[in-house]
């Protein structure tokens, strides 16, 4: 089974939401973590080797 690829522009927005005050810091960390945001950091820390 192949794994969702985190999606940047999700990321973004929820991100965004948060600078605007519109979502609250935990729901944001909840969001980014649902939105695979600790697998996109993996992936760009990833020696490329």
């Amino acid at each position: 089974m192949d794994k969702p690829v985190p999606d940047a522009v999700k990321l973004l927005a929820f991100w965004e939401e948060w600078e605007r005050g519109e979502t609250p810091p935990g729901k944001v960390m909840s969001n980014l973590k649902k939105a695979m945001l600790p697998e996109l950091l993996q992936s760009l820390c990833e020696d490329p080797s």
